[in-house]
């Protein structure tokens, strides 16, 4: 795995040890942020379920001002330390083991607000994705426009929308999928384009 492109492009990131994470691909990650970027001016990122972190820090390398990471995983949570570390990027990073639900919480009551969100909890957990999104969304954790990234097995149907949050996109890769949202914009259209 490496860094696909930006300030940090080629540089190596260190996988999860074990077999709980599925990490995203090169692949597929140069085909997500072609899609919904490819590059940021500043703003805050939200990598759920981090894994190795490297979501975060693409987008870190792309131009997002700041990423919060969160896993359950103690391995996880070590290897995003570690790729963090790598490329000094510790003080554009927040790291936190902790329970999605939980940790949605405690950001609210920092009011912190997000443009990206990458959503990808384990593939046997799918109710989880309604009910993150949806309650992202009532704790207000969402800038207009925010765009959420979530990736699933491809045998998984998501809603087309949450409320105000409508995806835009649909992208198979083989056996996974992702589902790109993006969150209605009350004082001009998103331009992201409409469903596939």
């Amino acid at each position: 795995m490496r860094v696909i492109s930006g300030d940090y492009k080629g540089r190596r990131l260190k996988a999860v040890p074990g077999t709980n994470t599925r990490p995203t691909t090169d692949k597929v990650k140069e085909s997500m942020f072609n899609i919904i970027g490819p590059y940021f001016d500043g703003g805050w990122a939200l990598d759920l379920f981090a894994g190795t972190g490297g979501l975060g820090i693409e987008a870190l390398s792309r131009g997002i001002e700041r990423a919060v990471f969160l896993d359950t995983d103690y391995k996880a949570i070590a290897t995003v330390r570690e790729n963090v570390g790598a490329l000094q990027l510790e003080k554009r990073s927040e790291i936190y083991k902790n329970d999605a639900r939980r940790a949605l919480d405690a950001l609210a009551a920092r009011e912190i607000q997000f443009e990206l969100v990458f959503l990808d909890p384990p593939y046997k957990l799918t109710h989880l994705y309604e009910e993150i999104i949806e309650k992202m969304d009532a704790l207000h954790l969402l800038n207009d426009g925010a765009l959420i990234v979530a990736e699933h097995d491809a045998d998984l149907e998501l809603a087309e929308n949450f409320g105000r949050i409508e995806r835009f996109r649909y992208a198979k890769y083989g056996e996974i999928a992702i589902s790109f949202y993006a969150v209605e914009q009350t004082t001009e259209k998103t331009g992201m384009g409409t469903n596939e």
